[in-house]
């Protein structure tokens, strides 16, 4: 009688705990790149205004001022940017698809030989990739991804990217200005709420990277602090020399 062996289960924590974060999205990079982004360059705007002994008045259009050009300008940045990428990939998928109608016994050939380089044993090689091969849209995705390291249903949309990015830096630019919008007359308020605003980012982050929530959040706080006290202090001189 013959044994039939089949596959173990997996392993229960293995399976609960083998996940992975979404690395190839569209959104996370121009979401969190425009909230510090808005909270330090608005920051720094404000402070050099500021430090130029500029009245509340002229510091609250200057807030609101590099509010709108910062968020309209990160917006068609990163709209253009990913744009042009995903262009350019497109441009290398129809190239790739030319290739596997024109010659779809070379193209089966290569694959095979990206196996064999990976130590899979020649004839195993072939086989697979003669079997992956009969569907064009799925030899497709594999070229893809063996020789241009990417996935072609999972390009980045230039829309979420600059919506994700205008919504964002507003957000962070946002913060700086609120305490004069609420009626505040002094610079610190202001300060005080961005600062918070940049360790809070820092530890968001952390959240879907490998560094410690702690660790990222005093690190945007010094870098945003660190460009704050620069530009107040140029304020300050160029205020003076005036």
């Amino acid at each position: 009688m013959a044994i039939i062996e089949t596959e173990a289960p997996l392993h229960e924590a293995h399976r609960d705990n083998h996940t992975h974060r979404d690395v190839n999205g569209g959104w996370l990079r121009p979401a969190v790149f425009g909230a510090m982004d808005g909270l330090v360059s608005n920051l720094a705007l404000m402070t050099g205004v500021a430090g130029g002994s500029a009245s509340r008045e002229a510091v609250v259009v200057a807030g609101l001022a590099g509010l709108a050009a910062g968020a309209f300008s990160m917006a068609a940045g990163e709209y253009t940017s990913v744009a042009s990428q995903r262009e350019l990939v497109e441009a290398e998928l129809d190239v790739e698809r030319a290739e596997l109608r024109k010659h779809p016994v070379d193209e089966e050939r290569e694959l095979a030989a990206l196996y064999e380089a990976r130590g899979v044993e020649p004839g195993l090689a072939r086989e697979v990739a003669r079997q992956l091969s009969r569907d064009p849209e799925q030899a497709l995705e594999i070229h893809a991804r063996e020789e241009l390291g990417i996935d072609p249903g999972d390009l980045p949309s230039p829309v979420v990217a600059a919506v994700s990015s205008f919504g964002s830096f507003a957000l962070g630019a946002l913060l700086p200005v609120l305490p004069y919008l609420l009626g505040a007359t002094a610079l610190w308020p202001a300060v005080l709420l961005a600062l918070a605003g940049l360790f809070g980012c820092g530890a968001v982050v952390a959240k879907v990277t490998a560094r410690s929530w702690w660790y990222s959040g005093l690190r945007q706080l010094a870098l945003g602090g660190a460009a704050a006290a620069v530009t107040y202090a140029l304020g300050n001189l160029f205020g003076a020399a005036v």
